[in-house]
């Protein structure tokens, strides 16, 4: 198999009752009409959603396809024993609303709650003026006091509030209390995981209008309470992100730039301008993935003020 450009994913558009249609606006992305879309999952390999090719040689495999059948070519061959799932999942986020107060287990506690761990990152590509976003508590927080905050309904002046502006990134680490606050959109790297247990949803009902289901107990044994007041990231010259399930970087696209070293892969996200590879352009709002046997991997700014994240496996 000969591939000649990069790969493109066909998005799947999740309903959510704190979304909106900013992907559309800001995005262009095709919405479907009149739903209110919180999430866009644009790489994703899971039993219950694929990722399915939108075009050109591969069209129409699904990642798992390729990461079972052409891992050697499509993700470079150091992946040979990587387990039977592409390990990330990408997601754009749109919370015209704030989500609910929520936590994914750490490794230590997750298969006995039968979930899967999920550490992630956030990249805010816009925020409205009053955006914030919370992670972890406040300091000096103690389990008794948020047990007890949580039943008087009140628990959400005991995390950590930090005001969001674009350009803003912090991790979160599985355990970690969090929620994003009503006018972010964001860029969202993680774990291929699922698993999140909601501990408090600001008293609102679901799409049903019924209140959604809260997972108290499992967020009780998952939340870390000496995690208090996380600050976002700050970069480490092109570095955002560095842990032992990804790498992202955030590239000022002045000149040509290689995607990867040849024989690996690079999952791009177009911040504002475009940028060129494989002879096809892609702009704000747009994610590619830059396979490992591509020859062409240079990716080439094709407007001023180009910008990108760059988002690899260690």
């Amino acid at each position: 198999m000969i591939l000649t450009a990069p790969i493109i994913f066909e998005p799947l558009y999740m309903e959510r009752i704190w979304g909106g249609r900013r992907l559309e606006t800001l995005f262009g992305k095709n919405l479907p009409s009149g739903a209110t879309i919180g999430e866009a999952w644009e790489l994703v390999d899971r039993p219950e959603a694929q990722s399915v090719v939108h075009y050109g040689p591969l069209r129409g495999k699904t990642l798992n396809e390729l990461w079972s059948q052409s891992r050697e070519t499509v993700f470079g061959a150091r992946y040979a024993g990587a387990g039977d799932r592409f390990p990330l999942l990408v997601k754009l986020l749109d919370a015209e609303e704030r989500l609910s107060v929520q936590v994914h287990p750490p490794a230590s506690v997750a298969a006995e709650l039968k979930g899967e761990p999920k550490t992630e990152m956030w990249y805010v590509a816009a925020a409205s003026e009053d955006a914030d976003l919370y992670a972890g508590l406040k300091r000096g927080t103690t389990r008794e006091q948020f047990e007890a905050a949580l039943e008087n309904g009140k628990c959400a002046a005991l995390l950590h509030r930090i005001p969001t502006r674009a350009g803003d990134c912090i991790f979160i680490p599985s355990g970690r209390v969090h929620a994003i606050g009503s006018g972010n959109v964001i860029v969202e790297i993680q774990q291929n995981s699922d698993t999140t247990y909601r501990v408090f949803d600001w008293n609102r009902t679901g799409l049903d209008g019924k209140p959604r289901a809260l997972h108290v107990a499992e967020s009780m044994r998952s939340i870390d309470f000496a995690d208090a007041e996380p600050q976002l990231q700050k970069a480490e010259g092109e570095t955002l992100v560095a842990c032992d399930y990804f790498e992202v970087q955030r590239w000022n696209l002045d000149a040509p730039r290689e995607a990867a070293p040849k024989g690996d892969f690079a999952v791009i996200t177009c911040l504002s301008g475009s940028v060129r590879c494989g002879g096809e352009t892609y702009g704000p709002g747009q994610f590619f993935l830059v396979p490992a046997a591509l020859e062409d991997r240079r990716l080439a700014p094709a407007a001023q003020g180009t910008t990108l994240l760059r988002t690899t496996i260690p």
